[in-house]
């Protein structure tokens, strides 16, 4: 799991999938030795859910645009 210092440095980003009204969005960020970092930007406050780079691959994969 992250250190709080780890979530204070994550450069997070907002899904493309996301759009500009507000609705609902979903942050992801690198944060290194313990994987990928995923919350929810309108509670970023709420926790984040950490994942393996190969888990969050997988995740992407399976639900790509083909």
């Amino acid at each position: 799991m992250a250190s709080n210092l780890d979530m204070a440095r994550a450069q997070w980003r907002k899904s493309s999938y996301s759009g500009s009204s507000g609705g609902e969005c979903v942050e992801v960020a690198d944060l290194g030795t313990p994987g990928v970092g995923v919350r929810d930007s309108k509670k970023p406050e709420a926790g984040v859910l950490t994942v393996s780079p190969e888990a969050y691959a997988a995740f992407v994969t399976h639900f790509a645009v083909k």
